[in-house]
Parts: structure tokens; sequence; C-alpha cells
């Protein structure tokens, strides 16, 4: 018997190409060679999680894990509404942040409808609209930032959600306070705006807007926030967004309750006010930008950044070329060709080791590829 796939996909399905993993750290070590693996790859924090959230993972009680998690992180909820002078019921927890925009996506969005966001941006706002059986309208980016009124010319009747990841990943970019608050009186409610920050905590500059002030002055707005960068909880796997308390009510709806565990449920609510840690982080990667910058303009090599943990490089060779060399030497980056930025590469701006391990690695590459 044979299972006919072919009748049953939908047409969307069929077209859609399911992103593919990289391997764990043991086996890519073994296909490359390398006896150790700098992960400069996904913008994790090589700090760790908080000292707090750390003394949570120590002192788990392996026999809790038989219990089922709070079915709606009921504590960590409230301990974000200390946070952020909010109501509890105005956060929603999901299993990272591809969970809660497809609770935004599914809440808002049937057959025939449409969500815009930018071509060079997070990939999963593009793809959970794709699979999904949506249209994504990808408006390209300007001067590597979100290109607003781009953004306001695509809307139509048909559109439900407009996803702005502010700043940019992978370039940096951010939209200042004046200009996303003109967005939102433009869109004057008719469409749903999310603003994703999940690189907000690494932020400075004192004309970036906190979306979780903007809340009670625009109910059509939702923002998505994660534990996985600055707090160093990637491997838990937990995010949130918010807004006002009746559309979080709605988006609740699409909700799949017991999806973030108990451990990460805690981890996070012991990271919330670990103020010291973000500062830590900062200057860390401060630091670590300064010296990268200065490292890649001696090696004649345009870079792409701004905000974030991250910087994105221009190479005068292929970047899947360049992954390979790094990858033998023991440094892991993103290649962006994929993410169409061919021959770019993004970097995760970590320890003064590792990004003096990194330069020397690229170094290297460029050499042995007759690049001066």
């Amino acid at each position: 018997m044979q299972v006919a796939l072919d009748r049953l996909l939908p047409e969307y399905i069929k077209k859609f190409e399911a992103y593919t993993p990289s391997k764990p750290d043991a086996e890519l070590m073994k296909l490359y060679g390398c006896s150790r693996l700098i992960r400069l790859n996904n913008n994790e924090n090589p700090l760790g999680p908080p000292p707090a959230s750390q003394e949570v993972l120590r002192r788990f009680p392996p026999e809790k894990a038989a219990q089922y998690p709070s079915g709606d992180a009921f504590y960590l909820r409230r301990k974000l509404a200390e946070r952020f002078d909010k109501d509890p019921d105005q956060f929603l927890v999901g299993n990272g942040a591809n969970e809660v925009i497809a609770f935004v996506i599914k809440a808002f969005c049937r057959q025939g409808d449409n969500i815009i966001t930018a071509d060079k941006t997070f990939a999963v706002y593009e793809w959970v609209a794709t699979f999904s059986g949506l249209e994504a309208r990808l408006v390209p980016l300007k001067d590597h930032g979100f290109d607003d009124q781009a953004m306001l010319d695509r809307i139509d009747e048909r559109t439900k959600v407009l996803f702005v990841c502010n700043p940019n990943n992978p370039t940096g970019r951010y939209w200042n306070r004046a200009r996303l608050r003109r967005f939102l009186d433009l869109v004057d409610g008719r469409q749903i705006v999310v603003v994703d920050e999940a690189y907000c905590e690494f932020v400075e500059q004192p004309d970036f807007p906190d979306g979780m002030k903007l809340i009670e002055e625009y109910p059509n707005l939702v923002v998505f926030r994660t534990f996985s960068k600055m707090y160093g909880l990637a491997g838990l796997r937990i995010g949130y967004l918010a807004g006002s308390e009746e559309l979080v009510a709605a988006i609740r709806r699409t909700c799949i309750v017991y999806s973030v565990n108990t451990l990460a449920q805690e981890s996070a609510s012991a990271a919330v006010n670990q103020d010291d840690h973000v500062m830590r982080t900062r200057r860390m990667v401060n630091e670590g930008k300064s010296f990268l910058t200065r490292e890649l303009a001696r090696l004649g090599l345009p870079c792409i950044g701004g905000e974030g943990n991250f910087l994105m490089v221009r190479l005068p060779m292929s970047d899947t070329l360049a992954y390979r060399s790094l990858m033998k030497q023991g440094v892991m980056v993103r290649s962006m060709t994929g993410f169409r930025f061919p021959n770019h590469i993004r970097v995760t701006v970590s320890t003064a080791q590792a990004m003096e391990a990194f330069i020397e690695a690229l170094t290297t590459t460029l050499k042995a590829h007759e690049i001066p």
C-alpha cells in the first residue's frame, strides 16, 4: 500500500522547501576534522543564562519532569506583568519565537489573505505564512533597513499582518521612535502590526522605541520578545508576545497549551530582572564589535552592522566556500546566500578569544584562496 501524497498534499506545501538544520556539533567536528567548534552562527550568548537562571537549572528536581508544566505559564506571565507594569493577560508565552509567530498568523489570517514583511529579515514570518497557504509579500530593504513607505504601499484589503523586525536580523538597522509611531499612525488600526524585538536588550540608542510602552496607545500592536538571545536560554526554547488584553485574548484562541516546559518557564522567570547580566553582555558585545570592525577594515572587508549581537561581512568569495574553510578551522558562522545575501556571512559577536579565533581563521581562509 502506498500513501497518496501527491493528492493529499496541498500545492503550497509541495512547493515549500523544508529548512534543514545543521548537524550536532560533535558530528560537524567529525565531518570537518576539527578538534573544537566555536559557535558564531546563531547569535547565542556565550556568557550563558543569568546566574539566577543557572541556579534554577542546577536545582531542578528530576521528579518534577514527570509533571505537566503550567499550561499558560502562569507565574512567568505575572513576572513579566510586574516588570513591564501590565496585566498578566497581556502576555502569551510560546515555545520560542516560531510558535508565537504561528499564533498570530493563525489567529488573523485565512486562505486568500496576505502578510507583509521585508525580503531580507528573520525568515520565519515568510515561512509560516507560506506553509499556511498564505501570500507573503516581501518588500526590499532600503539602506539595509525596513522600508516603511513601501510596506504601506503593498497593503490591500486582504492584508492582515505586517511584521517588522526591530532591530532587523541580519542587518542590525532599526526604526527610531518617531518612525515607528508614524507607521502605526498610518496603519491606523486596519491591520495587526507585529514588532519583533528579539534583540532589543542589546540596543542602547536613546531614540530606540520600547514597544512595551506603545501597546496601550496602539491596540493593534503586538510585541515579540525572547529569552533565547540576551538571556542565553536558546536551548530551552521560550519566547513571548505582548499586546492589549483584547488582542491577546483573540490570539490565545490559537495557542497550544503545555507547549512550554517547566524548566524553561522557571529559568525565564528567574531571568526577567537580571539587569546585571544585560550590562555584562552589552559590554562584551561592544568590545567585540569594536575589535571586529577594526580587524575587518584592516582586511579590507566591508561589514553591515548596527544593533544586536551580530555583524554581517561581505566577502570577495563564495560564502559557502568560506563557511567550509572556517569550519575546518573550528569556527562556525552563518552563510547568507540562503537568506538572499550572497557572498556574505553573519558572525555572532562573542568573547575576545572567539573573536580573535574568527579573525585568524578568516585571514587564513582569504590567503588560502589567493584573495589579497
